[in-house]
């Protein structure tokens, strides 16, 4: 007999998602956090957007999860009350070239089922957003904002209606697989230490699980690595009703720097990509000098010193920078061959919109597998 049923390490709003889902299954859940908050990292530093599910390789856990989760995530905001709104977004153009692989990007978006992506000169995006410079654009209708937080609040609520809880300022020092089967976790909580042991192991916890799968055999976790993210925001007014984004100018998935909105109509501008060894969410102001730049190419009336440091994330990477962007990475048993566990890494954007596809994609694999 085992302690616990199944056993979640991380309160993100991924891990909570898990949880949330396993519950809804009828497991009896535990989730540790060792934060005194839940999704107080990668979960809580982000764009909050709900993305549409546009640029990712067709038939990749990316694209299937954003664009499923997408739909369960505006259904469970309104079920729940969570605070969200569909604000829509524009793929802009910044140059005449980036124009023409506008319908290169609506053809991808509708192989991965994406099809309302609608194109429009560079008049017609003018006349919706008269603040906008542009060569011509793609309005996604689907594109929306969502309260992180209190999304994760009601993820956490519908665990706990199901019989599930969230233990916080708890920190996993060590797992082992068990030789009978099940898992035995050691944890630190304060002064106090001790040991539990559960018959299926989630490893949610972003930046920390590869470390944490290391530790159990046959995983062979990917290295980790740490992408800063910055944003900057201008006070008063947004010049913006929507979000903007530029077209892409590389293929390693950075998606420029773009413009977003919060559910009261602040703007903010970001992130950008700094490779980083070490957590740090100090924000450099010294950042906002390529902010402009970029910036002007979509919104030439940006003000020198308008840009004000706002917050950073950062991303829990699982490639190296010259490496080009990998798929989430979700390994089950069919993958290291341990019963009850599945291990996620390297889940960043769009790992808030996919979270609810993704809870439901685990239980799945934990009953089949």
């Amino acid at each position: 007999m085992h302690d616990i049923e199944t056993l979640v390490i991380g309160a993100g709003v991924v891990g909570l998602a898990c949880a949330r889902s396993l519950a809804l299954a009828g497991r009896e859940v535990m989730v540790l956090e060792q934060h005194d908050l839940i999704g107080s990292e990668t979960s809580a530093r982000n764009s909050e957007v709900i993305h549409a599910g546009i640029y990712y390789p067709t038939g990749s856990l990316k694209a299937q999860l954003c664009v499923e989760g997408k739909k369960k995530l505006y259904a469970f905001c309104k079920e729940n009350g969570v605070g969200h709104k569909q604000t829509g977004k524009l793929i802009v153009a910044c140059t005449a070239d980036q124009a023409e692989q506008l319908d290169a990007i609506r053809l991808k978006a509708a192989e991965n089922g994406v099809t309302d992506l609608v194109r429009l000169s560079a008049e017609e995006a003018s006349g919706l957003e008269p603040e906008l410079a542009c060569h011509g654009a793609l309005s996604s209708p689907s594109t929306g904002i969502v309260d992180s937080h209190g999304l994760m609040l009601a993820l956490q609520g519908e665990l706990e209606t199901n019989g599930g809880q969230v233990v916080l300022n708890t920190k996993v020092t060590k797992l082992e697989a068990l030789p009978s089967g099940g898992y035995k976790i050691s944890v630190a909580d304060g002064d106090d230490s001790y040991a539990m042991t559960s018959r299926e192991l989630i490893l949610s916890a972003g930046h920390g699980a590869p470390g944490l799968a290391a530790q159990l055999p046959h995983t062979s976790p990917p290295r980790a690595y740490l992408a800063k993210g910055t944003y900057f925001r201008i006070n008063g007014k947004s010049p913006f009703s929507t979000l903007i984004y530029p077209v892409p100018t590389t293929n390693s998935g950075l998606l420029g720097v773009h413009v977003t909105l919060d559910l009261m109509g602040r703007v903010k501008f970001g992130p950008d990509m700094q490779w980083v060894e070490n957590f740090d969410y100090d924000v450099d102001p010294n950042r906002a000098d390529n902010f402009y730049e970029a910036i002007r190419q979509y919104w030439p009336a940006l003000t020198d010193g308008a840009l004000e440091p706002d917050y950073c994330g950062l991303r829990p990477k699982i490639h190296a920078p010259s490496d080009p962007a990998p798929d989430f990475r979700i390994d089950g048993p069919k993958e290291h061959g341990l019963n009850g566990l599945v291990a996620l890494y390297g889940i960043e954007s769009p790992g808030l919109t996919s979270s609810l596809a993704i809870g439901d994609y685990v239980t799945q694999r934990l009953t089949t597998e």
